[in-house]
């Protein structure tokens, strides 16, 4: 059985959601910016809830899924990572965008401090908070059977999944990236998909079942 724990449903899998999403900005401020970053769909997503004239600004896009949803509300991307791990993102940003104003619309909590890397080359990131998430909770009855091969979407994910359960040795962990898996507690079975996208996870899973 394939668990995906990301809040989207996919065929053939078994939805176990761990985040829920709660806006807390009631404005964005666009006052210093010419470009606009996102990290994850649900930031696009909010954004768009809270104004839309983030529209009206080109954008950073990190991820497949993100990238999408931009385009899929009417922006415009103009720099999409095909790798996106933590500093190798912040290094191609300060390569690419020195000379831009950018403003990060994130999460409460994320996995890499874009803003205090980028500052120590010299690189000014402004950064705005709009959204937060928190874990579900689950009774022990939820638990994924043994065997089950378990796809992690974000750090947050694995956290949140831990919160509610203990690791099973029989489980397999597929894993939509490296940053997500320097988050996977040691002694964890995984495997990471060719590409960060949910899809490619699934992909990923069923090869694992396959062999």
């Amino acid at each position: 059985m394939i668990y995906l724990l990301s809040p989207l449903k996919k065929d053939n899998t078994i939805s176990l959601p761990m985040i829920s999403f709660k806006t807390i900005a009631k404005k964005i401020d666009f006052s210093n910016c010419n470009t606009l970053m996102f990290t994850s769909k649900q930031a696009v997503v909010t954004a768009n809830s809270i104004d839309k004239r983030w529209k009206e600004f080109p954008s950073i896009a990190i991820g497949g899924a993100t990238k999408k949803k931009i385009e899929e509300l009417g922006g415009e991307v103009i720099y999409y990572p095909k790798k996106f791990y933590g500093k190798e993102l912040a290094i191609d940003i300060k390569d690419i965008f020195y000379n831009r104003k950018i403003l990060y619309l994130r999460p409460k909590e994320v996995s890499f401090d874009s803003r205090a890397f980028l500052e120590k080359e010299g690189i000014k990131l402004e950064e705005q908070i709009i959204y937060e998430t928190s874990c579900m909770s689950y009774s022990k009855d939820d638990k994924p059977a043994k065997r089950a091969i378990i796809i992690f979407t974000s750090p947050s994910t694995i956290k949140c999944f831990f919160k509610n359960f203990k690791w099973d040795s029989s489980y397999i962990a597929i894993l939509i990236g490296n940053s997500t898996k320097a988050h996977l507690p040691p002694k964890c079975r995984y495997k990471i998909a060719d590409e960060p996208l949910i899809d490619s996870c699934i992909k990923k899973a069923k090869e694992v079942l396959k062999s």
